[in-house]
C-alpha cells in the first residue's frame, strides 16, 4: 500500500515553474511564497479541500486505517526523532525549545525537505498529524519553518 501511495507523489522536476525557487536552508532553490499549506488532525475526517494529505509523524495513527487515512504520502523522515517527540510530550511549556530542536533536526535532512516542497508544489497541501494537542505540534512547526524559509 506505501508503494501505490508514492505513486500519487509526482517526480521531481515535474512542477510548474512558478513552484521551483526555494530558500537556500530547504536545500533547493524553490520558492514557497505560493505554497498552500495547511494543517489538520488525521483523525478529522478527509475533504477535497485538504488538496494532498501529507502524513509527518513518524508513527501510523493508532485505530486509523489506510482507507479512512486518505493519505497520499507518509513522509517519515521529516518528522521529529522519537527522543525529541518523547522528550516534549506537547507541553506548552517546552514548546519553544521543542521548535528550536525540531528545526534543527529538519535542517539535518535536506533530501527529505526538498523532496516535500517539491511534492507540495503550489498546490493546495494539508500536513497530517496525529496529536491531540492541535497548537503544539509538529505540523505546525514544520509549517512555520517552511514559510519562514521560503523566499
Amino acid at each position: 500500500m506505501l508503494a501505490e501511495l508514492k505513486l500519487l507523489v509526482p517526480a521531481p522536476g515535474t512542477l510548474p515553474a512558478a513552484a521551483k525557487r526555494v530558500g537556500n536552508i530547504l536545500g533547493t532553490t524553490k520558492s514557497v511564497a505560493k505554497m498552500n499549506i495547511h494543517i489538520k488532525r488525521v483523525y478529522e475526517v478527509s475533504s477535497p479541500d485538504d488538496g494532498m494529505r501529507i502524513l509527518i509523524d513518524r508513527l501510523w495513527p493508532r485505530g486509523m486505517t489506510r482507507e479512512k487515512a486518505h493519505i497520499d504520502l507518509w513522509l517519515k523522515e521529516v518528522a521529529p526523532s522519537t527522543e525529541l517527540r518523547k522528550w516534549f510530550n506537547h507541553d506548552p511549556e517546552k514548546w519553544l525549545e521543542f521548535k528550536r530542536r525540531y528545526l534543527k533536526e529538519l535542517r539535518r535532512q535536506p533530501e527529505a525537505m526538498k523532496h516535500l516542497v517539491e511534492v507540495i508544489g503550489t498546490r493546495r497541501a494539508t500536513l497530517l498529524f496525529g496529536a491531540k494537542e492541535e497548537r503544539f505540534n509538529d505540523a505546525v512547526a514544520l509549517r512555520e519553518f517552511i514559510q519562514a524559509n521560503g523566499k
